[in-house]
């Protein structure tokens, strides 16, 4: 058996083990460690930014299911006068309003992945670089106000943190220019 393990896997478990050695390692007599906890898609859509991305990601949703609601419809038409005529028409025809249904049913299906190959494409272009940004603003707020180490909510390893080392409204705060 062959274990596999992603690139991201490893920064997230390397990540979490590097936050464990700090934290045991650290001498009784060294400085106080300072934690802080950041939870990274709630920052990101608390921002400002991040609700102008949310917002134009929904409406780019609703053109797809705009465009995509022809063709349902078209298909339960379709599904249903098959289901109406079915003791009617020939086993010919049948077949044909059966293949015609189910080249349909490909139509859309490819159309949906098209649509949702293009939407993660939109999403990216809309959040990696608030994603950039915020982690730059993380990196900062660490290095002024003396952290030790900043981890995001979520991560591997971290199974409990109080909500006091929470600083992702602070984050929020600074990345929208309020402080």
């Amino acid at each position: 058996m062959r274990f596999v393990i992603t690139h991201a896997q490893f920064r997230s478990v390397l990540a979490a083990g590097a936050a464990l050695l700090f934290v045991a390692v650290a001498p009784a007599g060294a400085e106080d460690v300072k934690i802080g906890i950041v939870d990274v898609e709630q920052a990101i859509t608390a921002t400002d930014e991040g609700k102008a991305a949310r917002e134009e990601l929904e409406r780019k949703i609703r053109e797809a299911e705009a465009q995509l609601q022809p063709m349902a419809d078209q298909f339960k038409a379709m599904a249903q006068e098959v289901e109406a005529k079915q003791f009617v028409l020939s086993e010919d025809a049948m077949r044909q309003k059966q293949l015609e249904a189910a080249e349909l049913r490909n139509k859309i299906e490819n159309r949906q992945r098209e649509i949702k190959g293009q939407l993660e494409v939109d999403r990216e272009r809309l959040i990696g670089p608030l994603r950039e940004k915020l982690t730059a603003i993380i990196l900062d707020l660490g290095r002024k106000e003396g952290y030790s180490l900043i981890l995001a909510r979520g991560t591997p390893g971290v199974m409990y943190t109080r909500e006091a080392l929470d600083i992702t409204d602070q984050v929020v705060k600074a990345f929208n220019g309020q402080d």
